[in-house]
């Protein structure tokens, strides 16, 4: 999961720098570009293999005993019906049910909504800032998305020390690495001061008497933040749901999505109104607020998941 999420983190730093200067040439290639990364890939998605292991029982035709598919059908593991309706009523339902129900979910999807749409907010502050600002033009404003990328890698590596730390302890038998909530949560209760940083750097050291590349170097927290509560709050659903963590996944995924669409549409007015510096902060407020979350979590997580009817069926 952390592999993915470090993969997902910065292809899309590249788009801005690759259409930066080929925009130039011609808008078409922009979407030429597009198509020549997406395509070779596109094989291997339609090839991708079954692993689901209920489903390759019954292709299989080896379901377990008659408990076992009880238990699977009220779970939810496998289809409650025969007919494709059925099936798809559990599917489809089953992650607005979590949003809605489970304060784990709607607590660690709207926290990774604000952090995902951030970034995409990103994509129409950067050129306000660089471009209308500072008077960069667009390829070299597209640069400053690269500090993201080394703040990713440290990440990367804070987790996998934290990884093996926790691995040690849960060998040594300590009783702290026992709990569900300090698998993953203490990243990001690390990661997450970086985002307000991350933003009043970006708002407050954006003046035409300081250095462009001061402003460029907010990214690095943001980077560093970023990838750590991602890889922390996708990795406890997974934890706390296990065969559910897909539902709570697509749950989280679906709320982000939609931030990411529509909070970026009103960068140009909340910065134009705002200005750079209190148009940031904003941001940098409601991230800080969220930034509770995992410490909340480790406090209370426990509790919460022993009156959770997912997380409980999941056990």
């Amino acid at each position: 999961m952390s592999w993915f999420m470090f993969a997902t983190t910065f292809p899309p730093l590249l788009g801005p720098i690759i259409s930066g200067f080929i925009s130039t040439i011609t808008w078409r290639w922009t979407f030429w570009a597009g198509l020549l990364i997406a395509a070779p890939g596109f094989p291997l998605l339609v090839t991708m293999p079954e692993t689901y292991v209920p489903v390759l029982r019954l292709k299989n035709g080896n379901s377990g005993n008659k408990k076992d598919i009880s238990d699977q059908k009220n779970l939810g593991h496998l289809p409650g019906g025969n007919s494709f309706f059925s099936k798809m009523s559990v599917v489809l339902s089953r992650p607005f049910s979590m949003f809605f129900h489970e304060s784990i979910v709607f607590c660690c999807s709207m926290y990774l909504a604000l952090v995902y749409a951030t970034l995409y907010l990103y994509f129409q502050a950067y050129p306000i800032v660089f471009q209308d600002l500072y008077g960069l033009s667009a390829g070299i404003s597209g640069l400053a998305f690269l500090p993201i990328l080394p703040g990713s890698i440290m990440a990367f590596l804070v987790f996998f020390l934290y990884s093996s730390h926790h691995s040690k302890a849960l060998k040594s038998g300590r009783s702290w690495a026992k709990l569900e909530e300090y698998r993953r949560l203490p990243l990001a209760c690390i990661g997450a001061p970086a985002i307000p940083i991350a933003l009043f750097w970006l708002g407050w050291s954006s003046r035409l008497s300081i250095h462009p590349v001061m402003p460029m170097m907010s990214g690095v927290f943001f980077g560093f933040g970023y990838l750590l509560i991602f890889i922390a709050l996708i990795n406890y659903l997974t934890d706390a749901y296990k065969q559910f963590s897909a539902s709570a996944a697509a749950a989280a995924s679906t709320s982000r999505s939609i931030f990411a669409v529509f909070l970026p549409m009103a960068t140009n007015a909340m910065y134009t109104k705002l200005g750079i510096d209190w148009a940031s902060s904003l941001l940098g407020f409601f991230s800080l607020a969220m930034a509770i979350i995992p410490f909340v979590f480790i406090k209370k997580g426990a509790w919460i998941r022993a009156n959770s009817r997912f997380a409980q069926m999941a056990q």
